[in-house]
Parts: C-alpha cells; structure tokens; sequence
C-alpha cells in the first residue's frame, strides 16, 4: 500500500477538488420555492445531505452554474465552521449543486473509489488532520489547497471495495431504520390530523357539534393544561459547571438531531453546575420545544435533563395528555413562530405562549390517541438507539479495517 495526497492523486488521475459558486454567483434573490437543491452545510448531517430544509434555485439560474451540479459519489464538506463533517453523495441526489460554503470531491474512481475516500476522511486521525492544517481561530475554514494536502492510503482497488463493503452493511442497516423512524413519525402526525383536524375520530358519526367543537371537547389556555419552565446556562468560566453527569440541551441538540426523540446531548454539566445556574431539571418525556432563534422544534427524553435558556420546557398536568399536547403543537408550528418577536432574533416569551388557546377533545379519545402514538414513540426510541449502536460499530470496526488491524 502506498499513500499520495488528493492533490497528486487528482493531478495524476483526474478528478476535482472544488468549492462552491462565489457569492457574486449566488445571491439570496436567486433562490426559490422550486428547482434545483442547493447542497449547504447545515445540510450535512452523519454522513449523508438532509433534505428537510434544503433551498433551492430555478433550473434556469443552476444551469448557469453547471460545473457545481453534484454526481453519485461526490463528498462534499463545508469549507468552514464544522469541518469535521462530510456527506456523501447517492444516486438520489446526483444533480443538487455544491453551494457556496461548501467544497466537493470527485475522486478518480479507478484509482480512489469514492465511497473508500468518505469512509478515510470520518477517520478520526483525518478529522484531526484537517483541524490542525485549517485556518482561522474563530471558525475553522477550509479550501482546496488544504484538502488537497491530506495523505490517502492507496490500497488496491479491490480491497477499498470490500472495506467499504462492510462499512457499507452498517450505513444500509442505520438508513432502513432512519426511514422507519420518518414513517413511523409521520403515521403519528397523520392520524392526530385525521381525529383531531379533519375530526374524524372514533364515533365523530353520532357526535354532534357544539359552539365549533365536538360534544365533550373544550377550549382551554395552553397555561391551563401544562406547566412552562425556563433553562439557563451554567458560566462557561468555571470549569466545575461542566462535564457532569446531567444532560444538558441546547437547540442544535434538537436541530441537527431529525427525529422526535432525543438520545443524547452534546454537551453535560455537574450538580454544581446545576445548582448555580438558572437551569432547572425537567422529568423524563417534557416536550422539550425550542422558544429562541430557532423557533417550534420539538424533542421528549426518556430521563431528567435540564436545557439552556433557548426552551420551553412543558410538562403536561395530566400525564395521558402528553401526546396529544406534543403533536398540537407540532400542527401548530408555523402559529407558535408568529408569536415569535424580537430584533436580533425571534423568541417566542413563556407568557405568550402561555395565552395560546388550545381545543382539548373528550378524555376517552385523547388516551386512545395517547396510547397509540407512544406506542410509536417507543418503536422511534429502539430504532434510534439501534442506530446509535450501529454506528458506534461501525466507527470502532472503521480504524481497523483502513489499518489493517481486521483483513479483508
């Protein structure tokens, strides 16, 4: 086995090493409702492009930028900010354009197969590669000339095939299951919309209406149904505040984690930390929802956690209340973000929300509905723990594999 850096093996093979369009060839007016998915960091998560809130451009304007059209095998990073971070391109996505925080390779597949290439550049000895060769100390910002200086091992052909392979075996298993978790999800939201909204729920036949609302239903405050609770941020400058045992979440915990169940923090703090600070804990499953800049995400843990002044914590009065409770809300996102206000970036106050109405059904339909959408919340929360496990397999079996430690 020899090594080349991506730059001798570009120069040597072909294959590209390219950022995105500059600013001047992309600007905000350009994007649109429809067309072509413009592919930006935000965009990259574990290894694969997010396109729940992708933007996108005319096909018009994307044709002016052709030479940044994305291929089936193409790895994409951001060129700052979460370096650490790569996504690679499958067939689906094959013509969404590199955008312009970001930087795309094409490898010569005959020589580098690009699937291998993804696979080295998640090894951690190459993430700390590029962080100590990255420039800026604020942000971390990358570029084609640093990239191109990263040393990849040349195994034969054949040999990066069945590596990637096996690696390959884990990531198909982790994207069933991720694509159950949407169904699943989806299912839930589906049948709150059919009782709840559409009111066709079990005997709506023989219930009348009255005052706008099925017999049996009320129309409340949500301050009359559940209880709000801030969070707070231990200080940053006393080192006994963090690396505890507490969960402690912050919005990007919630963003960047694509489900409704939440397994882990990125970061905890210690009792201390807990105790002199404006963090409070919250039990096991309080509908975590972001009230700060990113406003109407949503989130349960199945144990005690705190959170940081970005949340309204909401424990419900009634415990058979929490589904129901947990998908009005998320029926209502677009209504809790207008009761956002703020000039540097929109919050959405405790009291505000508090004063939001809210239409509570009959008992014995909302601890129907209860159990049958926790029963999926339970197929979520073994599917993402799943997940979890396969993928910390297959990132220990990883270095061994691209090592030699395990033969192929």
């Amino acid at each position: 086995m020899s090594t080349s850096t991506l730059s001798e093996i570009v120069e040597s093979w072909g294959g590209l090493i390219q950022t995105g369009p500059f600013g001047s060839q992309l600007h905000q007016h350009d994007y649109s409702e429809q067309g072509i998915p413009v592919v930006m960091p935000k965009d990259i998560r574990n290894g694969r492009i997010d396109e729940s809130g992708i933007a996108r451009i005319p096909e018009g304007k994307a044709s002016q930028l052709s030479r940044h059209f994305l291929k089936a095998g193409s790895v994409v990073f951001p060129r700052r900010g979460e370096i650490s971070k790569c996504a690679y391109i499958n067939e689906e996505q094959a013509g969404f354009l590199c955008g312009t925080g970001c930087i795309k390779i094409e490898p010569p597949e005959e020589k580098l197969r690009s699937k291998f290439l993804f696979y080295f550049l998640g090894l951690r000895q190459s993430v700390e590669w590029l962080e100590r060769n990255a420039v800026g100390t604020t942000m971390l910002n990358l570029n084609t000339k640093i990239l191109g200086g990263l040393k990849v091992p040349l195994f034969a052909p054949k040999k990066q095939d069945e590596i990637v392979e096996i690696l390959s075996a884990y990531d198909d298993l982790i994207e069933n299951n991720r694509r159950r978790i949407q169904l699943l999800e989806q299912a839930a939201r589906l049948l709150y919309k059919e009782w709840f909204v559409h009111l066709r729920f079990p005997g709506h036949e023989h219930t009348p209406i009255i005052d706008g609302v099925p017999e049996g239903w009320e129309k409340k405050k949500i301050a009359e149904v559940c209880e709000t609770i801030g969070g707070g941020t231990p200080s940053t400058k006393v080192s006994e505040y963090w690396d505890g045992d507490i969960t402690w979440v912050v919005p990007s915990d919630i963003t960047n984690n694509n489900s409704l169940i939440l397994l882990k923090s990125e970061r905890k703090i210690t009792e201390k930390g807990l105790r002199e600070s404006s963090a409070k804990m919250v039990p096991a499953e309080t509908i975590l929802m972001t009230s700060r800049a990113s406003v109407g995400f949503f989130a349960l843990m199945d144990h005690e956690v705190c959170t940081n002044q970005g949340f309204i914590n909401i424990v419900p009065h009634d415990d058979h209340s929490r589904m129901y409770l947990l998908f009005n809300l998320l029926s209502r996102v677009n209504e809790i973000r207008s009761n956002a206000k703020g000039t540097t970036y929109p919050e959405i106050s405790k009291g505000r929300f508090r004063e939001m109405d809210i239409t509570i059904p009959s008992k014995t339909l909302m601890y129907q509905f209860g159990e049958i959408a926790y029963d999926t919340i339970r197929q979520v929360r073994c599917l993402m723990r799943s997940n979890m496990n396969l993928a910390k397999a297959r990132d220990l079996l990883l270095p061994k594999l691209m090592n030699g430690e395990v033969a192929v």
